[in-house]
């Protein structure tokens, strides 16, 4: 695939940012994707390694090499179908996926990875301005009609797939517009909803109708998942009115730190914060919007959603940002002979980071500090991970200065109140049990009623949620009409 020669002769090139000065005065879009030429460039580094361990290091194993060779060689709508016919959404994953591909990339056992993500971001950005990205309805009704529930990647995954084999499908998003985390839990500036946008009246052409503001179930009370529903429908509704449900909702569930002081105001969850900041973008209205601006701002968490919680901080003119990771600092590169080619532990230092941020690792939150009810600092100490558990270090307590804290330590499970609302059993973590078999896969044990992304496995990575909710797709197709077509 490429240029035979071409890994020897030409060098990884990353995408461009904008600079950090320019892109904090806004929420906008500043990677500077690759130009045709250069992505040639990069198509050309592919290697015919015989065995493509991209593809299956990609979760909806995208087929890599075959796109890389044809934009190598200037065929960039035959590489739009390639990459249509195992991912629905590029345009998302080209922007927010962590890229494992590149991690299983054979190149990246002694050299830098393909820029495979880069590649994939730009066929798709070509293909929407040459008018290539169209809609696709199915030629042949069933007379069958799927409820998706949640309009995530997931649920836009499978409703896409089901409509164009001829479904009715119907997706209930329960805030007031399509896209679920996609479009309330990823910063703008990581993604501009108009992608979502662009999806969503594609996917309305094929048919899908979309009801947003619409409940299904009901929330724990005190919930503090973003709920912006106007109004409810029971799951028994669903059950009685629709041939198959599929349960793609996120898990919404965060992970809570109850230590002392937790009650204070002005510690809240990462999706507290996270979705204001979005709505408002998008021209709508929140009451009492959480703000950074003039605070000094902890995160606790590590991961991408503390990531996501520093860039909007930064942006609303935080004081000071610094983001809390109770493990020890990883190394600066991987060891690649170790690790080859699953996903490695490396220090990942992400545009917002650069943006400004004190980063803390192998810390602990022992106590929120507080005055008149509000937060005031943070009592941390250094731990240790020893004999399978994290011990304190002695003598190395201090409390920082906190006048916002952001709870970003990841998601437990889906919200229990929806699965339970189906009578959908369980797992040991809370999401609902379904398998991934190719018989009967990501059907739970209520007749009807299928569980696929987040809401089955768990919080996970975009392009794992299209996957599930591709996989869903062939599942219900296959239960409604005893055989499919659909690619698994």
């Amino acid at each position: 695939m490429g240029k035979p020669t071409g890994f020897l002769e030409f060098d990884r090139l990353e995408e461009g940012y904008a600079p950090v000065e320019t892109r904090l005065k806004n929420y906008k879009e500043f990677v500077i994707g690759l130009k045709p030429e250069d992505a040639k460039i990069q198509g050309a580094r592919c290697m015919d390694c015989g065995t493509p361990f991209c593809n299956s290091g990609c979760p909806v194993n995208n087929i890599i090499p075959d796109f890389n060779d044809l934009v190598y060689r200037g065929d960039w709508k035959n590489a739009i179908t390639v990459l249509h016919s195992t991912n629905n959404f590029p345009e998302f994953t080209g922007r927010i996926c962590p890229a494992p591909c590149e991690a299983a990339c054979t190149l990246n056992v002694n050299d830098d990875a393909v820029g495979i993500k880069s590649i994939e971001h730009a066929i798709i950005d070509k293909a929407w301005a040459e008018g290539w990205v169209q809609a696709r309805p199915a030629k042949v009704k069933t007379g069958k009609k799927i409820a998706v529930v949640g309009s995530g990647p997931a649920g836009m995954a499978a409703a896409q797939q089901l409509a164009r084999v001829g479904h009715d499908v119907t997706v209930f998003e329960k805030n007031d517009r399509v896209g679920g985390l996609l479009r309330y839990g990823i910063p703008d500036f990581k993604m501009d909803k108009g992608h979502i946008d662009l999806r969503v009246k594609q996917m309305e052409a094929e048919g899908i109708v979309f009801k947003t503001n619409v409940m299904v179930g009901e929330l724990p009370k005190g919930s503090k998942v973003t709920n912006w529903a106007k109004e409810t429908v029971t799951p028994k509704q669903l059950q009685a009115d629709f041939d198959a449900v599929l349960l793609a909702g996120g898990a919404e569930q965060s992970r809570d730190l109850p230590v002392p002081g937790r009650e204070l105001a002005g510690i809240h969850f990462a999706m507290e914060f996270l979705p204001m900041q979005n709505r408002v973008n998008g021209g709508g209205k929140v009451k009492d919007q959480i703000m950074a601006t003039g605070k000094n701002v902890i995160v606790i968490g590590g991961g991408d959603t503390g990531s996501d919680c520093v860039g909007t901080s930064n942006r609303h003119g935080a004081t000071s940002v610094t983001q809390f990771e109770v493990m020890p600092r990883p190394p600066e590169e991987e060891d690649r002979p170790l690790t080859w080619p699953y996903w490695p532990i490396k220090l990942r230092t992400s545009s917002s980071h650069e943006e400004g941020c004190e980063r803390e690792f192998a810390i602990a939150t022992k106590e929120f500090i507080g005055e008149g009810g509000k937060v005031t600092g943070v009592k941390t100490v250094r731990v240790e991970f020893k004999d399978g558990k994290f011990t304190e270090v002695a003598g190395s307590e201090q409390v920082l200065k906190a006048d916002l804290v952001l709870l970003a330590m990841g998601f437990v499970s889906p919200v229990e109140t929806i699965i339970s609302g189906f009578g959908v059993d369980k797992d040991n973590r809370g999401n609902a049990r379904a398998s991934t078999d190719f018989m009967g896969g990501y059907a739970t044990n209520v007749d009807k009623v299928f569980a696929a992304g987040d809401m089955r496995r768990g919080q996970s990575l975009v392009v794992w949620a299209i996957r599930e909710g591709r996989q869903a797709a062939r599942s219900i197709d296959e239960f409604l009409m005893g055989t499919s077509d659909l690619p698994r």
